[in-house]
């Protein structure tokens, strides 16, 4: 992940430092160098190949990239406005990263965990800086996927936050902030959709291969032009609150039974779009214009895979 985010910044045009914490014998820590930059580079490079970009912009891009061995690391940080900490999934080797980032950055610096699995509210207190601190959780491979999750904890400083933030839009990120929760936003929702994709096939209802092909050419088509919380409200809420009620019932799964704002929102009259309200505010939307623009988006999408209907000829 620190390679990939390395790699996002430098393309950027940002000078980047990959710094290695951990003290190793000199050999170790050169290959471990050697491998990290040859990896970018071969991303680089591979992007270039399909015509991502120019393949004369990879070497200035490596040229911005520095690798930090352990003894220079405190040195190395001491101007740094923005770190990421990007070690393994362990609790005492997350604090003792966020405890030396802390110690030796900036005053003004933010510090951001890297974390899929720790709350920003667990690590806050393992840095001398709790308020320039927060989670920015980036989608694999972080060089590519536009999102990454910002997720602050109460103490984080509003200034930390908008300076993250804005500091990704700038790089070509989208960021979207979520509270401290597990899963954040887009694991919560991939686990649920992983295993109901497993679940068909173990019942024997499709295959891998037509459950796949339905999600890339259907469900991934519209939710790629589509967020889910605007196809309810576009669709209608009642829509959702019936479906759920059906599959609940049909196969006996409570799983399926819709949560608390879809029946209340149902009993409210707030069912989205064709009446003004429901998860989005659509009093003020032009909605002949919102639904052509729903339809051009549709379109952008078909045809950038090449799926838009054939005409007959005449």
């Amino acid at each position: 992940m620190g390679r990939g985010i390395a790699q996002a910044f430098a393309f950027a045009g940002h000078p980047v430092l990959l710094i290695d914490l951990k003290g190793r014998a000199q050999d170790a820590a050169r290959e471990l160098e050697r491998s990290a930059l040859m990896e970018i580079s071969e991303n680089l490079e591979a992007l270039a190949e399909l015509g991502a970009f120019d393949a004369s912009l990879i070497a200035g891009t490596m040229d911005r990239i520095r690798f930090v061995f352990a003894p220079e690391a405190a040195n190395a940080v001491a101007n740094a406005g923005l770190a990421f900490e990007c070690v393994p999934e362990v609790l005492d080797a997350k604090q003792s990263a966020l405890e030396f980032a802390g110690r030796h950055l900036p005053e003004d610096a933010v510090l951001a965990s890297t974390t899929s699995t720790f709350l920003s509210t667990e690590l806050a207190g393992c840095t001398s800086r709790p308020g320039r601190f927060l989670n920015a959780h980036w989608l694999n491979p972080a060089f590519l996927i536009p999102l990454v999750e910002l997720s602050p904890h109460p103490g984080t400083a509003p200034d930390a936050l908008d300076n993250l933030h804005r500091t990704l839009t700038d790089i070509g990120k989208t960021p979207v902030i979520c509270a401290p929760a597990p899963g954040y936003i887009v694991p919560r929702l991939q686990v649920l959709l992983m295993n109901e994709v497993a679940r068909l096939i173990e019942q024997g209802i499709a295959s891998a291969e037509e459950i796949d092909r339905a999600t890339r050419r259907g469900l991934g088509v519209r939710y790629a032009g589509m967020g889910v919380a605007e196809f309810i409200d576009y669709g209608g809420n009642e829509t959702l609150h019936y479906a759920s009620r059906y599959l609940s019932e049909a196969l006996d799964d409570d799983r399926y039974a819709a949560p608390r704002i879809i029946e209340d929102n149902m009993r409210a009259g707030r069912n989205g779009l064709r009446e003004g309200v429901g998860l989005y505010d659509w009093s003020e939307t032009d909605k002949d214009a919102y639904r052509r623009d729903v339809l051009a988006r549709l379109v952008r999408q078909l045809r950038s895979q090449n799926l838009l209907p054939k005409a007959a000829a005449n």
